[in-house]
């Protein structure tokens, strides 16, 4: 198995922040999103989602900014 790239781990490092910046667990993450919590937990474990799954959840957990560096 391919290990994470850089921006993949780049990316997931970012949503994971954004969750806790904001107190909003996996769990809540899943019913904002209507996906289930474990598909959740793998797609941030493993750095593989797409950008749409990131835009999804950053705006149901309501971030309007993002710093990237």
């Amino acid at each position: 198995m391919a290990e994470q790239n850089e921006w993949e781990t780049k990316a997931a490092n970012l949503l994971k922040a954004e969750l806790k910046r904001k107190g909003v667990t996996y769990a809540q993450l899943s019913e904002l999103i209507g996906e289930k919590e474990v598909n959740i937990r793998n797609k941030l474990s493993r750095g593989k989602f797409s950008a749409a799954f990131l835009l999804q959840s950053l705006t149901a957990i309501n971030v309007q900014d993002v710093r990237l560096f």
